[in-house]
């Protein structure tokens, strides 16, 4: 697989790695060459490249033998490609800016991916002695790093030479201390290892960027079906190494498991897929080619890889053919750029290598959609500025002059940027810089992941940093980026602005979810520092990712604020601010946001409007923009509240839509829209309110007026309508008669509504007028509307009667008295009612139409109800009078129910239909009974026919004939009422009917040996013995009689085949009447019967070994192939299916069971007939046999599973006796060996056995018993085995570590396989990140612990050696648990501070003070942590619940806090991730704090029309009841003055607050009365509303003003003031004085009331309770109430007075306002 890999460092390495020490070994030792095997399904590929002049080349390495003259050492054999006899050996340069690198097997170990090193298996012919096997297994002078893997599979492998352990090197697809080891993934494969000899030689790669081999042979490939132990995706990558050199010796050592190996990373290439046909490869590194179009170059557009590095090549004409190229390697050519626009044709290019050229642009490289991997490391670049490369994961840019970021790419996946050795490193904070272009894909930097210092300074620093890094801004630390990254945009705006403008600001808001996000620009004129009077700027917002590269305009986001979506969270906002100057447009400049954030779920109103015009009957609308902060917008809550005059506001019943229909309940006063906004989900946001100004009245109006009442003489008719406009004052109303002459109306009455007809308005129309006037005395426009014209009166009736008797079909007349006129054709109609009341025509239903007949016949349907007449009378010229009604006294009777008639009609004969019918009367019928009856004779009582009870229709059975019907009824009424039954008799007795066959057909099939049968069916009366004669036809047609064959059926016989078969039928009745004969219709032809089998039997004995055959006889035709099957039917009745043979051998497998033989008969026609079967008895065993028994051969260890073959029945439990001689017995000694010698010992009587150390040398033998499964037993077999068992090879096992005491361990394990000689121990260290290294000088069973040791796991190694000096595998234990020192501990933890609420408690541990601790806690203290938790459950079951988000060591006491007990947790964490014991300390139950407010602030505008409200932050403990009050403080003045009786949240303020500021104290009051301290805000002087104001100061200038006013007369406190009750007055007011004068009248003069000037104790009183009314008192004798129509006059009135008091007259406010500081 070409998968390269770019080591992290470019220093040259000349030496390679070497993963073990030289072994020597001496000349007189052979060294056995094994043939390499592979196991069935463990196959081993390889594949391997390998340079040529023209193309690849693979070929088959034969397996040679034989040693090396010089070194003694057998090659090592590898399949692959060999190298090319022209090849030439070239030092390879890194393509990422290095010589030749540090030679490493690895390899990107991507899924199912292995790469190992494939030798051949040694084996020693002569043991060595244990010194050398020390020496050759555990080099002292060499620490060996072990990989895990490779452990595992030294302790898993079947045991075997010590030198075939050798530990090798796995990759893992990951490299991270996360991984983990897990050996029982591991399984075992045929081992796969290196020749080992003098000069050991082990096959590795080294890969570079650029795609080639260091050296050329590959490491051998296994498929992921080989499962090698060395290897497992998912290992650390970081363990031993091997190199060779292409002398096959090594040129220098180098010691591995050191800081610097163990800490390398490797930069893993992306993929590239490689197919093995050479016709995609083409390889000519290093072969002077100096053109790409040279002739002998044959590229075409199926290459895939192309290594065309360390040529002479200085253009890419001719590159753009290669369009499916995936790895194009350039490295070490000519390139000096630019040029490569050939490039844009190659789409599919992957891996590009461009290093160590002459490059010093790469402005011209085209846009490579598939790019992953780039290097132009060596070049001479001075920046990257390149186009963007959407799929680039890696840049190596090392050894460049790259000095500026200047122009860097947009790379938005980008990994791996390496840029060492460059003179921008210089630069601070590079790595910062790289971050903020490159965004959150960056993982590593210069071969290094990130720092977390860099990570975090690169967040501090704005969203558009990155814009202006590539616009070539100077990086600096982000404590001044914001303003120095403003200052570089606004010096590139700057020529691109309006003239003389100056950008000040550029912006945006922090961006939540669905919450407004504002933008701020502000471009003013240099000169003046103000916005440009004419200055437009337009907006648009647009959306992209951190790469602040692909940035979406959002449609209509043309507005400073934007709203961001849920689908904006975590992208990057932009929005672009364009100056549109008059008719020019300029150059947009722009802001960028920071990340969107998730919205918070709780909503909040961002604005609150009330719209509509506020006069009375308008409806109006409150409208909400509501930022919903990513919850899921819901319905929020609206209600209304009216404010009246100098009170609270009051929710308005039923109002709580956001429209609101303005009543007369509204006017003068204020509404107040308060909206909760609620999403789906059920959060809810802050309550909002909104004030509207005061609702004003309509003008006076009416509508829908209208005259009630007919209008017919006498009558009182009345106008009415629908008044609308504020209250209703004293509203005209006028009565006018039309002149039928002139056709004018002319008046008739004034100031009622009602008006009573008279005779002069007979056929004339009136006319209404109503003139609409409200509480003001404010006229509306008048309405009028015509009545229809007067109608005389109509006629009447009177005195009606009913006169007849009331019963069912009697006649009954009505009579009356009309008066108003002649009488005409009056009209009656007649109805029925269950009731005896009368309410109009309600509950009457009609028995007739209206006619002019008086007189009326009762029917029927009337019974039980009361009658009623309607008596209309008439005129004779058709004029109608009102109706009158009559109900009679009582209801209608009936008659009792009776039969009028009853009769039978129809034929009396059987099968014949008689019907019965009859008249009711009496009432309504009922459910009368009808019955027929069967008579013997006429005098009998009869017998009831039930299936025909009542029925009026009766069809004659047969059980009639000869018997007489009759019909009886019995009326009944509905009521119940029952009346005498009537019986009707039949005329005849009923007749019998003809006999006769209705029908008459032959059953049964028409088979030789099969009865007939006739199916009939009579008709006519009782049936005798009807004749039967059976007729033959031939198929000729010729019939005749079947002689004998007289009844009703009939037998098929052997003369029939062929024949036709029909019967005929005489039907006779019982008194010998005869019918017509009928024939049936022919069945045929006959055919034969079926085959049958008459007799079964089994012939042979019913025995284990038998076989049985069966004999059977045959009827039915001419016999055909006759068939059979065996089966086997087992106890619970199963069947199983065995053979179709003549003969079946019975097996043991039908023993207990039964044979069942199924014989099935065929005629020669290959008709089959009816299978038969018979069944055996039970199948019974033979008698036990052994037939053969055999004892494989022995080892110590190994289970002896004996061979043996068994026969006669189910075998049982057999008796097995093993017994040990010394030496192997033959013939009869081997039969009786029982009654053998004394060296014969009798070991175990078991069928296997597992010979143990005392049986090495000796022979077994087996004793056996043959024994069926009843007990029966056969003759004994005995058998011994071929030779004595062998000792078992020494392994050791259950390998452990034991922790004697801290820090002193000592190693444990079991030996087996013979007597143990000198066993070898050592011991290893295994580092976090997986590399096991050996321990010198630790080589006996115990251990004691170093500081090298501290966060490393030990491993114990345990090499068993027999006493005859064989050796066994090295085992090694599993690694101990991470070697720690002792864990720092917190001795007492405190907690200062007030229990509180507000306070702050602060948890303080104390560290303990031995020196251990004391030095633990110096050295290895990592992190102290708290946890809070707070006292929750009831009595019996309290716990302490965590709160989640306090977990600092300090902790401020909140209000909910009060009353419970506070718990800090600490648990202490060192370097090495352990967590101590936690401490705890707990509170006494928190106290309430002194109540205070905090935040107090008064909110309103500062007019005197508007409402304030005191808003502030409470706490200590729940609120009680705070007291709040209101006062006024005079500008410059510390007095503070008193509003009586405003105490509450909200104030309205009215003219009595001009010029003061309002000041609210708060005295916060907790719930148990304890006070804090108070606390007070004001506003700022209290304005006059602006219309209010504009009109006050028109009025003063000119200096003398009039004003229209009211006077209650009734000065009475109790009265509320009416219309009739208030006089008019005149309020003259000057610079000097005033007065209220009354109006003169034309009986009387005008007069003056008050009068006076403005010095004190003149001042104007308010009535807070009243909008209208004020007091002007000029002193204690002269003062005067007075009301005007609005407050917006009332305020005007006040307002000039008190101006020009204090303007022309110096009075002071306070003096005004009779106020006393």
């Amino acid at each position: 697989m070409e998968d390269p890999i770019v080591p992290p460092g470019d220093v040259p390495v000349e030496k390679p790695q070497v993963a073990e020490k030289q072994v020597s070994v001496n000349s007189s030792e052979t060294v056995k060459k094994v043939t390499k095997t592979a196991k069935p399904g463990a196959a081993v590929s390889s594949k391997v490249s390998a340079p040529a002049p023209t193309s690849s080349t693979r070929k088959k390495v034969d397996q040679k033998s034989g040693s090396d003259s010089n070194s003694s050492v057998n090659k090592s054999t590898v399949t692959g490609s060999s190298r090319s006899s022209n090849s030439v050996p070239v030092v390879r340069r890194n393509s990422t800016g290095g010589l030749l690198e540090k030679s490493t097997v690895a390899s990107a170990a991507k899924q199912n991916n292995v790469a190992a090193v494939a030798g051949k298996k040694t084996t020693e012919t002569a043991r060595r002695s244990l010194p050398e096997l020390r020496r050759s297994s555990l080099p002292p002078g060499v620490p060996k790093p072990l990989n895990r893997t490779s452990i595992s599979e030294a302790r898993k492998s079947t045991p075997a030479s010590p030198l075939e352990g050798s530990l090798k090197k796995s990759t893992g697809s990951d490299v991270t201390k996360q991984a983990t080891v897990s050996r029982s993934s591991v399984k075992k494969s045929p081992p796969v290892s290196s020749s080992l000899s003098s000069s050991r030689r082990v096959t590795s790669i080294s890969l570079d960027s650029g795609g080639s081999s260091s050296i050329r042979k590959t490491a051998s490939k296994l498929s992921s079906s080989t499962r090698s132990p060395t290897v497992s995706s998912g290992l650390r990558s970081t363990s031993l190494s091997t190199s060779l050199d292409r002398s096959s010796s090594f040129s220098g050592r180098k010691k591995v498991g050191t800081p610097d190996s163990r800490d390398s990373k490797f930069i893993v290439l992306p993929q590239v897929e490689i197919k093995a046909s050479d016709d995609v490869r083409l390889d000519l590194r290093g072969h002077r080619v100096r053109s790409l179009t040279a002739s002998g170059l044959n590229l075409s557009s199926n290459l895939e890889f192309v290594y065309l590095r360390d040529n002479l090549l200085s253009t890419l004409e001719g590159v753009e053919v290669l369009s499916r190229v995936k790895v194009l390697d350039l490295s070490f050519n000519d390139f000096k750029g630019p040029g490569f626009e050939p490039l844009e044709n190659c789409k599919s290019l992957q891996q590009l290598y461009l290093a160590g050229n002459q490059i010093t642009s790469l402005a011209s490289l085209p846009r490579l959609p598939n790019l992953e991997f780039l290097s132009v490391a060596q070049n001479k670049l001075k920046s990257l500025s390149m186009a963007s490369q959407p799929r680039l994961q890696v840049l190596a840019a090392s050894k460049n002059k790259i000095s500026t970021l200047k122009g860097f790419p947009n790379l938005p996946v980008l990994e791996h940027l390496r840029v060492e050795e460059n003179p921008i490193l210089k630069m601070p904070h590079l790595e910062a810089a790289s971050i903020l272009l490159v965004g959150p894909t960056l993982k590593k930097f210069n071969d290094r992941d990130l720092s977390r210092e860099e990570v975090a300074l690169a967040k501090r620093y704005p969203a558009h940093t990155s814009l202006c890094i590539r616009a070539g801004w100077e990086f600096c630390r982000p404590d001044h980026a914001a303003d120095s990254t403003f200052r570089f945009l606004v010096e590139q705006w700057k020529d691109h602005l309006p003239p003389d403008c100056l950008v000040k600001e550029a912006s945006v808001d922090q961006a939540f979810e669905e919450d407004t996000c504002c933008c701020h620009f502000n471009i003013v004129q240099e000169s003046t520092l103000s916005v440009h009077p004419q200055l437009i700027l337009e907006y648009q917002w647009f959306i992209g990712d951190r790469s602040l590269s692909n940035f979406t305009p959002i449609p209509d986001a043309t507005k400073e604020v934007y709203w961001p979506k849920h689908e904006d969270i975590n992208k990057i906002l932009k929005v672009e601010c364009t100056p549109v100057l008059g008719e020019v447009e300029y150059a947009p400049i722009f802001a960028i946001s920071s990340p969107v954030k998730r919205g918070s779920g709780i909503p909040k109103v961002v604005n609150l409007d009330v719209q509509g015009e506020l006069v009375e009957g308008n409806i109006i609308k409150g409208h909400a923009v509501v930022a919903w902060c990513g919850g899921t917008p819901g319905k929020g809550v609206a209600s209304w509240l009216r404010r009246k005059w100098n009170s609270s506001p009051v929710v308005i019943a039923g109002a709580e839509d956001e429209e609101y229909l303005l009543t007369v309940d509204d006017i003068d006063s204020s509404l107040v829209f308060m909206y909760t906004p609620v999403t789906e989900e059920g959060a809810k946001g802050e309550r909002q309110y909104k004030y509207t100004d005061h609702v004003k009245a309509a003008p006076p109006s009416v509508s829908n007026v209208q005259i009630i009442g007919e209008t017919v003489e006498e009558n009182t008719i009345k106008g009415v309508g629908n008044y609308f406009g504020g209250r209703e004052g004293p509203s005209k109303f006028e009565w006018l008669r039309e002149n039928l002459d002139t056709g004018d109306f002319a008046l008739l009455s004034t100031g009622t509504s009602e008006y009573t007809l008279t005779k002069e308005d007979v056929g004339r129309r009136l006319a209404f007028v109503y003139v609409p006037i409200n509480f003001e005395g404010q006229e509306g426009e008048s309405v009028s509307v015509v009545s229809l014209v007067v109608k005389q009166a109509p006629p009447k009736v009177t005195n009606v009667k009913i006169i007849g008797e009331f019963r069912e079909n009697n006649k009954v007349t009505v009579t009356g008295t009309v008066t108003g006129g002649t009488e005409g054709s009056s009209r009656v109609q007649w109805f029925k009612t269950s009731s005896s009341l009368l309410d109009g025509e309600k509950g009457l239903e009609a028995l007739s139409t209206s006619k002019i007949a008086k007189a009326f016949r009762i029917p029927l349907g009337a019974v039980g109800f009361y009658i009623v007449a309607k008596f209309t009378p008439m005129t004779p010229d058709g004029e109608s009078g009102e109706p009158a009604y009559v109900i009679s006294d009582r209801t209608v009777e009936t008659l009792p129910p009776s039969l009028n008639f009853l009769s039978i009609t129809g034929d009396y004969a059987e099968d014949g239909i008689l019907t019965a019918s009859y008249g009711y009367v009496g009432g309504h019928e009922g459910k009368s009974t009808c019955n027929w009856y069967l008579h013997e004779v006429e005098t009998d009582l009869g017998n009831l026919i039930p299936e025909v009870s009542g029925l009026l229709q009766y069809r004659i059975t047969k059980d009639a004939i000869g018997k007489f019907i009759s019909f009886q009824c019995t009326p009944v009424r509905d009521d119940g009422t029952v009346g005498e039954p009537r019986t009707c008799f039949g005329q005849e007795r009923v007749r019998p009917g003809s006999p006769r066959l209705l029908s008459l057909q032959i059953v049964g099939n028409a088979i030789e040996g099969t009865t007939l049968s006739v199916d009939k069916k009579y008709w006519g009366g009782q049936e005798g013995d009807s004749i039967f004669r059976w007729f033959r036809t031939s198929s000729d047609g010729a019939q005749t009689e079947i002689w004998g064959a007289s009844t009703a059926s009939y037998m098929l016989s052997v003369d029939d085949i062929g024949f036709f078969v029909s019967v005929s039928c005489e039907p006779v009745r019982s008194d010998w009447a005869r019918g017509p004969i009928v024939l049936s219709e022919q069945s045929g032809p006959v055919i034969p019967g079926p085959p049958r089998c008459n007799s079964l039997e089994f012939v042979g004995s019913m025995i284990e070994g038998q076989q049985l055959s069966f004999t059977a006889s045959y009827s039915g035709g001419e016999r055909g192939s006759c068939f059979h099957e065996w089966f086997r039917v087992k106890s619970n009745g199963v069947k199983e299916n065995l053979s179709t043979d003549e003969f079946l051998d019975l097996t043991i497998d039908d023993v207990g069971r039964c044979i069942e033989l199924v014989y099935t008969p065929v005629r020669k026609d290959g008709m089959k007939g009816n299978p038969k079967s018979i069944l055996s008895d039970v199948i019974t065993p033979a008698d036990p046999v052994g037939l053969e028994l055999v004892i494989p051969d022995c080892c110590e260890g190994t289970e002896i599973v004996p061979q043996k073959s068994y026969f006669g029945g189910q075998e049982g439990v057999g008796e097995y006796i093993w017994y040990r001689t010394k030496s192997k017995l033959d013939g009869t000694a081997l039969v009786e060996i029982s009654n053998a010698c004394d060296d014969v010992v009798l070991c175990s009587k078991t069928l296997t056995y597992t010979p143990s150390l005392e049986h090495v040398g000796a022979y077994l033998a087996l004793y056996w018993l043959p024994t069926r499964s009843d007990g029966q037993c056969g003759k004994p077999l005995v058998a011994t085995c071929d030779s004595p068992v062998a000792p078992a090879p020494p392994v050791v096992s259950n390998v452990r570590v034991v922790e004697l005491s801290l820090g002193n361990y000592s190693g444990e394990g079991e030996y087996f396989g013979g007597y143990e000689g000198a066993s070898l121990f050592s011991w290893y260290r295994e580092t976090t990140d997986g590399t096991i290294i050996l321990i010198n000088g630790a080589t006996s069973r115990t251990y004691e612990v170093t500081d090298e040791d501290y966060n490393c796991r030990l491993l114990f190694g345990y090499t068993p050696v027999r006493s005859d000096s064989v050796v066994g595998k090295l085992k090694l234990s599993e690694p101990t648990d991470i070697v720690l020192p002792e864990l720092p501990k917190v001795e007492v933890l405190a907690l200062t501070g007030k229990a509180t609420e507000g306070d702050v408690l602060t948890a303080v541990e104390v560290i303990p003070k031995s020196e251990t601790q004391q030095h633990v806690w110096n050295k290895y203290k990592k992190d102290v942590k708290y946890q809070w938790f707070c006292l929750s459950g009831v009595e019996d079951n309290k716990t302490f619940e965590p709160l989640p988000t306090h977990r600092s060591c300090s902790y401020k006491l909140r209000l909910e806090d009060i009353g419970k007990c506070l718990r800090c947790e600490c648990i202490v964490t060192d370097v090495f991730g352990r967590s101590s014991e936690p401490v705890y300390a707990e509170t006494d139950p928190i106290l309430p704090g002194i109540p205070k407010i905090d935040k107090l602030e008064i909110e309103g505008r500062g007019f005197h029309t508007n409402l304030y409200a005191v808003r502030g932050s409470y706490s200590g403990g729940k609120e009680g009841k705070s007291r709040i009050q209101w006062l006024r403080s005079m500008v410059g003045s510390p007095d503070l003055i008193s509003i009586p009786g405003e105490v509450g949240r909200m104030y309205e303020a009215n003219v009595d607050d001009v010029g003061y500021r309002l000041v609210a104290v708060y005295t916060p009051v907790r719930e148990d009365g304890v006070e804090g301290l108070p606390v007070s805000a004001s506003t700022d002087p209290i304005a006059v509303e602006p219309d209010v104001l504009k009109e006050v100061k028109q009025k003063l200038d000119l200096g003398s003003v009039k004003f229209e006013t009211l006077c209650d007369k009734d000065r009475s406190p109790k009265k509320v003031p009416a219309v009739s009750s208030l006089e008019r007055r005149v309020l003259e007011v000057n610079r000097k004085r005033l007065k209220a004068v009354k109006p003169g009248s034309k009986t009387s003069f005008p007069t003056t009331d008050i009068r006076g000037t403005y010095a004190p104790p003149f001042h104007v009183e308010l009535f807070r309770n009243d909008q209208h009314r004020l007091k002007i008192v000029v002193d204690s004798e002269n003062e005067v109430d007075l009301m005007v129509q609005t407050r917006h006059l009332r305020d005007v009135v006040v307002l000039v007075i008190r101006g020009f008091a204090q303007r022309f007259n110096s009075t002071s406010l306070n003096s005004l306002l009779k106020i006393d500081t």
